[in-house]
């Protein structure tokens, strides 16, 4: 029996035919740049609300202004910050999974030895922030889209590495199988 490759007694790769165990490579969600304008939207509400306050023409009343500026924060910073929490990205030793929604989730996967195309989209804001889209199509189903990805170029990497390892791994167990007795004529 073949033994494991190992660094410093830990195995780095299953022996033929053992199924590989799946670990966590990276979990994020998309750049939070987003997000600006929400938070200059909280700013200036609260500017606006605290020059406001006792200060309201005749007929307005204090709580009108709190009323008001309590919708323009759900509606501008509180909906927007859920949406981006509801969406996150997770990369394993065997999958891409990306979860979305808010009520109802979705969640789409592509595996890594199915293998799959890589393509890297960086905008002029995305590249001032170290951000870019990924599209990961492997010709059969829809492409899997991570958008706005944070440290592109690393997640860019870790993905075409693990393609190949499992590339690798899935090759080299389809030479290792046993093949199966034949019957004797």
């Amino acid at each position: 029996m073949t033994q494991p490759v190992t660094l410093g007694g830990r195995p780095t790769m299953p022996p033929p035919g053992a199924p590989a165990e799946e670990r966590l490579i990276a979990q994020f969600r998309s750049h939070a740049r987003g997000l600006f304008w929400s938070s200059v939207l909280v700013i200036a509400v609260f500017g606006a609300t605290a020059y406001f306050y006792n200060n309201l023409p005749a007929g307005y009343e204090n709580w009108m202004l709190l009323a008001a500026a309590g919708l323009v924060i759900l509606v501008g910073c509180v909906l927007p910050y859920l949406v981006w929490v509801s969406r996150s990205y997770t990369v394993t030793t065997r999958r891409v999974i990306v979860r979305h929604g808010l009520g109802a989730r979705h969640r789409r996967e592509i595996s890594h030895v199915r293998g799959y195309s890589i393509a890297v989209r960086r905008g002029l804001l995305q590249r001032l922030w170290g951000a870019g889209t990924i599209t990961l199509s492997n010709g059969v189903d829809e492409p899997v889209r991570l958008s706005n990805v944070p440290h592109v170029r690393l997640v860019h990497e870790a993905l075409a590495d693990q393609i190949e390892v499992n590339q690798i791994l899935a090759h080299r167990d389809a030479q290792t199988l046993p093949e199966a007795p034949t019957a004797a004529l």
